[in-house]
């Protein structure tokens, strides 16, 4: 715990104040949630819980955005309002400590697991350093008891640990930071560059949210396993899917799971009729763009992925695809291949709304893509890195059976050969290494 907050305390101690409360409040919740002699009382301890969570991540994360709204609202009536915005520092990771804690009061108060009275455990859950700052989001039944328990050291786990954290390494560093070099060269002067460019662009910034996110995912999942834990898998080769259904299932899976335990299903999930699926659909995928930030183009990234769901939804082919493409074969089907091609076009085009600054810059970006220079040569073609992609995309196919890529595709080769599999790995990112960038959803 002391490790974690240390962790914590070194971007910002100001903020550990804020963290320390969360776990306090949602600590003591769970108690008085678990000995509430009437079920009122139990209602409001978790009221009072969740109304204070949502509380600070609505200040510290929408404040300035509702103000903003409300003010360009009134100024479409003719009012010119004297609006009144704060300079807030949004805490990091403050999405994903705050879901710890609402999944774990919202557990005990449906009785699905029983509160803790030991607050280190309690605090080393919520403020586990690996995940603290960008997930996986975890689930109190999954992460508690693993707490609680003694562990041992296990060479073939810390093994197997700093595999999926050198694989994680190159993800962020070779894929994602050297692709977000190209890709923000070219959002930035997108107006004076070819249709190609700009398709170029959208898609080395795909391979760049990816290598980040799921990058950070594979370290963490890593570390933790050289500590004895196992946390939540939060990517499954999303950019293999063969529809937006699949790509949801296997693209930040413990946020989607989130949502659907403590919201979709709430809601009355898919029964009660079509009507109802799509309006739950729709609220869970708006719920998700507001989720990633306080910006109308997170918005209009979510109800574009609904959209895309939508026919999967009404024609009831949503649970089509559930195994991983071409499993068992080492290619895909002609009819598999194009799905996953038309799936990763409408994961691109959407991606543009979530990486712009406006949807007005958005529109602009796309309308820029339909214009006779689309078949043109791009002015920025990076071809060391397009390489790169290629060859990463072949070791994902190859182990997309594994929980991560190189899992499974070197453990049984001999070892003089495994070695040099992985010193050559570390070559690629000692060279071939872009500018050091911020993981992105350090800002969500």
């Amino acid at each position: 715990m002391i490790s974690s907050l240390f962790f914590y305390g070194c971007w910002d101690y100001r903020f550990l104040f804020l963290l320390s409360f969360s776990i306090l409040l949602d600590f003591y919740s769970g108690i008085k949630i678990s000995e509430a002699a009437t079920p009122r009382s139990k209602k409001l301890w978790l009221i009072t819980s969740i109304t204070i969570n949502l509380g600070f991540l609505l200040f510290f994360k929408y404040y300035n955005f509702f103000v903003q709204s409300f003010a360009d609202l009134l100024m479409n009536f003719g009012f010119q309002p004297n609006i009144w915005t704060l300079k807030i520092i949004l805490p990091v990771g403050i999405s994903f400590y705050t879901f710890h804690g609402l999944s774990y009061v919202i557990d005990i108060y449906k009785g699905r697991s029983e509160p803790t009275r030991n607050l280190i455990d309690y605090s080393v859950f919520v403020s586990f350093f690996p995940l603290l700052v960008a997930g996986p989001i975890e689930r109190a039944s999954h992460l508690l008891p693993q707490v609680q328990q003694a562990r041992h050291f296990s060479a073939e786990k810390a093994s197997d640990g700093l595999r999926q954290i050198l694989w994680g390494l190159f993800k962020k560093i070779v894929i994602a930071d050297v692709s977000a070099m190209y890709a923000n060269e070219i959002f930035s002067s997108s107006t004076h560059l070819h249709a190609s460019t700009l398709v170029l662009g959208a898609i080395l910034f795909t391979f760049q949210i990816y290598g980040d996110f799921s990058g950070y995912s594979d370290i963490a999942l890593g570390v933790a396993r050289l500590l004895g834990f196992e946390l939540l898998k939060n990517f499954s080769y999303p950019y293999f899917s063969r529809d937006i259904a699949e790509f949801w299932r296997r693209w930040h899976i413990s946020l989607s799971s989130w949502f659907k335990d403590y919201v979709y299903i709430p809601l009355g999930g898919s029964r009660g009729g079509k009507l109802k699926a799509v309006r739950n659909t729709f609220i869970i995928f708006l719920l998700s763009g507001f989720w990633h930030g306080a910006n109308w183009t997170f918005i209009f990234w979510g109800l574009l992925n609904a959209i895309y769901f939508l026919p999967l939804l009404l024609f009831d082919r949503n649970r089509n695809n559930i195994e991983i493409a071409a499993k068992g074969k080492t290619l895909p089907s002609l009819r598999e291949f194009f799905a996953i091609l038309i799936t990763f076009a409408q994961v691109v085009f959407a991606w543009i709304f979530f990486r712009a600054e406006s949807l007005r810059y958005a529109f602009n970006y796309v309308k820029g893509i339909f214009s006779r220079t689309l078949f043109s040569t791009p002015e920025v073609f990076p071809k060391t890195q397009l390489v790169l992609i290629a060859i990463f995309l072949v070791i994902e196919w190859l182990g997309r059976e594994q929980p991560y890529a190189i899992a499974g595709i070197s453990i049984q080769w001999p070892r003089p050969v495994r070695w040099s599999f992985y010193f050559m790995i570390i070559f690629i990112i000692a060279i071939f290494k872009g500018s050091p960038q911020q993981f992105i959803y350090f800002q969500f």
